[in-house]
């Protein structure tokens, strides 16, 4: 892949960023030693997961997820070349919250709530590339879901597969691995940093 040609990154935020479960799990537990709740609340924090999807028109603000020291130096280093953007069903509010907590270096903040559509809506890969300007060869979207992967690549967009196969616990079933030839297939976003910027050899699925 020539990755000179890619102008912008755009990275699917919830799982592949940031580790919802730990972070909305510990909140919750903090919660809970203040009211004298006991709780499972990493099964608390599945349970929400799973209602997030048909309620995301109701996420908002409120969650604090956070990003490892990894995920940071990984995007400060792709920013220097890229632009680096989030590609989230979140809000806006909630995604700026979310940088401001976690100290994320986004350039800009691409959300589902601009073009009042959800993932994996058309209008969302279509938007994206519309809210930069770019033809889509030029965009790649970086996710742990093979699901999304598909959309972007079926709209002409680039792909990079994030591994995040404990995103959901231990008893994960999906996206537990790349399930396509993606462009970049890597560990973690501070590997992408690495084949990108051109210090070490894609790691891909053979």
């Amino acid at each position: 892949m020539d990755s000179d040609s890619v102008k912008a990154l755009v990275f699917d935020t919830f799982g592949t960023v940031v580790d919802w479960r730990t972070s909305v799990s510990r909140d919750l537990a903090a919660f809970g030693a203040r009211k004298g709740i006991q709780a499972d609340w990493l099964a608390f924090a599945d349970a929400w997961r799973a209602g997030y999807k048909p309620g995301m028109d109701t996420v908002r603000s409120g969650q604090r997820p956070w990003a490892n020291i990894d995920v940071l130096p990984g995007l400060r280093r792709l920013k220097q070349r890229y632009i680096i953007s989030t590609f989230s069903n979140g809000s806006v509010p909630c995604l700026v919250n979310m940088a401001k907590h976690a100290g994320l270096p986004w350039d800009a903040i691409y959300s589902a709530d601009i073009v009042r559509h959800f993932k994996p809506d058309p209008e969302v890969y279509l938007g994206v590339i519309g809210f930069f300007d770019l033809p889509p060869e030029q965009l790649m979207l970086v996710a742990a879901h093979n699901g999304d992967l598909r959309h972007a690549r079926s709209h002409g967009m680039r792909t990079a597969y994030i591994q995040r196969p404990t995103e959901y616990g231990p008893a994960q079933s999906k996206d537990l691995g790349a399930e396509d030839d993606w462009d970049v297939i890597v560990p973690g976003i501070d590997r992408l940093a690495d084949v990108l910027l051109g210090s070490q050899l894609p790691f891909r699925r053979r």
